[in-house]
């Protein structure tokens, strides 16, 4: 067995391979590392067939879907998963063969309705449903304590206590540990009684994750986040320093235009010296109108140089071909000192 732990922050994800066949699983990848997935594969001689996420993840941004359309490959989940764009959906006791190497899929609810757990050889990759001294939480949506009551002593604490446990985040970089580890030290397994184990999970507090609203939307929908946006913005984009247009303002280029596009009462307090407004908001409703020569030179700007990115984007893709966006915002414009003024 070929195997690759990869922690992102909390987050643990998994490559696993056959050495004879060169055939992989990953299992819960994460957004910001695609390419180091597919590089880690490729190091080892790997081709992924399955990319697998354990449930409805609320606390990251599931690559799932990315990998599977870069590699064609199908996206595996439970049955129960909301999401549209899951290729193979697996019911409990599923099997997958990767090369000489069988993964089963056993359900176990309760962090999540769609929760399951991976069964491989002498090791468990229990996703959210039991962490290193810890259990996934049952407060978020489709969470149930009873269920993951049922999930734990009934199920996956009753396997082999040998095996090894690698769940879906490790906050503390241990690595692993294993059944009988859990079983004797776990403070949550000691509650064994079943109303007592759901009267502690209920009164546990915990502060939401900080990506929820947004990694359950785009986890159950297959949409995008809005760093995925601004990723694919900047790939397509290219960019100005500060020096440089700070060059090219004092110059006076007549064939570039500074094109600030934060809301106008920001543009009135303070903005780079001969800058037009033209408000993210309205750009696609007034380009025409505020840029009637789409071969000059435009160089997009706002406070901190995300929206900017956005707004080059768009306007490169509506034929303004010279656009880029300057690589700062108007903050660092500031803070290294370059002149502004003001509007009235």
């Amino acid at each position: 067995m070929i195997f690759e732990q990869i922690a992102t922050g909390g987050c643990q994800s998994y490559l696993v391979g056959c050495a004879d066949s060169c055939s992989a699983v990953l299992i819960d990848p994460e957004i910001s590392q695609v390419d180091r997935y597919i590089a880690l594969a490729a190091r080892d001689g790997l081709r992924i067939h399955y990319v697998i996420d354990t449930h409805t993840h609320a606390d990251h941004f599931s690559a799932t879907r990315a990998i599977a359309q870069a590699l064609k490959v199908p996206v595996v989940m439970h049955r129960d998963s909301p999401a549209p764009f899951a290729d193979l959906r697996l019911q409990d006791a599923d099997l997958l063969r990767v090369g000489n190497l069988r993964v089963q899929a056993l359900h176990t609810p309760g962090h999540t309705a769609d929760s399951m757990c991976l069964l491989l050889d002498d090791r468990i990759f229990t996703g959210d449903t039991l962490l290193i001294g810890g259990t996934g939480r049952t407060d978020l949506p489709s969470g149930d304590p009873s269920a993951l009551y049922d999930s734990l002593f009934n199920g996956i604490l009753k396997l082999d206590p040998a095996l090894r446990v690698y769940p879906a985040h490790d906050y503390k970089q241990r690595g692993f540990t294993t059944i009988a580890q859990e079983l004797a030290s776990n403070p949550r397994l000691q509650h064994s009684d079943r109303l007592d184990f759901i009267q502690m999970m209920e009164q546990l507090d915990l502060n939401a994750p900080t990506h929820l609203t947004e990694a359950l939307r785009t986890n159950m929908s297959g949409g995008k986040s809005v760093a995925q946006l601004l990723a694919e913005a900047a790939s397509k984009t290219p960019f100005v320093s500060l020096s440089e247009l700070r060059a090219r303002t004092l110059a006076g280029s007549a064939d570039l235009v500074v094109l600030d596009v934060r809301e106008r009462d920001a543009f009135d307090a303070a903005h780079i010296p001969g800058a037009v407004n033209l408000p993210r908001g309205q750009l696609e409703l007034r380009v025409n109108d505020v840029l009637p020569d789409p071969t000059r030179r435009i160089v997009t700007l706002c406070q901190f140089g995300k929206v900017s990115t956005l707004a080059a984007a768009t306007l490169r893709e509506l034929g303004f071909l010279r656009t880029s966006a300057l690589d700062g915002g108007m903050t660092a414009w500031q803070e290294a000192g370059y002149p502004l003024e003001q509007t009235g």
